[in-house]
């Protein structure tokens, strides 16, 4: 049975794709791309407002929920024993991937040009980064029970793949499909979810100071014998100097 969290990835999948393309339609409506021309890559139609707004907001809402998959995946492969420094790489590519996919909606072609393919490489070839290390983090723990049917690995293997092959293209057509193969493989993550129940958010305490134990009756007599003791051995060597041994200061 499917818990919650599977509902996640499912939901940054329809709402990543069907928001790109309800800009391209906006675009197209509001006439600031033409068909007729050429076929308009995914900035050309997030550059111009009012569509440029959604586009900002429906890329921001998916970084968030690629951050929270990719969270909630690097706690996974943890338990499934993957290697701490292999698990950490892979989720800071997952990060970096938001993070590209942010700063590509929040500046525009139109406005930005350098800082928006900053972006666009992050989000691209990031992401494509992060599942081609997922295929291999799924292949180290291979001796291990997999969530979904045996074919999601070689599915996976083969969006990937496809992926990485048309990303050098230049064609607009090109930056749909990779665009699309991303957020599909990033919804296929509900079958590996599918197995989870939940997830909880645990704070830790920074470490308290220890108070220092209280001294009982008879260790505090002792002491106080000793400071007496002390006490009267320094009076009397500072009241007799070491050449009046006997304490007898001569006055003249």
């Amino acid at each position: 049975m499917w818990g919650h969290l599977t509902l996640v990835p499912i939901f940054l999948a329809l709402w990543a794709i069907g928001g790109i393309w309800l800009v391209f339609a906006m675009a197209l409506i509001n006439q600031d791309v033409d068909l007729s021309r050429d076929f308009p890559f995914i900035s050309n139609c997030g550059s111009f407002p009012p569509q440029s707004c959604v586009f900002s907001q429906v890329l921001n809402t998916g970084a968030a929920m690629v951050i929270w998959i990719c969270i909630v995946r690097y706690h996974q492969l943890r338990d499934w024993g993957v290697p701490t420094w292999l698990n950490q790489l892979t989720l800071w590519s997952g990060i970096l991937c938001a993070l590209g996919t942010s700063i590509t909606g929040n500046f525009q072609e139109r406005n930005q040009k350098p800082t928006h393919m900053t972006g666009a490489f992050l989000a691209f070839i990031m992401g494509t980064v992060y599942f081609w290390l997922q295929i291999f983090l799924s292949w180290l723990v291979k001796g291990l029970p997999q969530p979904g049917a045996p074919w999601m690995a070689w599915l996976r293997l083969g969006l990937c793949s496809l992926c990485t092959a048309i990303m050098g293209a230049t064609l607009a057509a090109c930056e749909w499909a990779v665009a699309m193969l991303l957020f599909l493989l990033f919804g296929l993550f509900a079958v590996d979810f599918s197995v989870l129940d939940g997830c909880r958010l645990c704070l830790q305490p920074q470490p308290q100071p220890q108070p220092q134990p209280l001294a009982s009756p008879e260790t505090l007599g002792t002491l106080f014998t000793q400071a007496l003791s002390l006490g009267g051995e320094t009076e009397l060597s500072a009241s007799c100097p070491q050449d009046d041994p006997v304490g007898v200061s001569q006055h003249v």
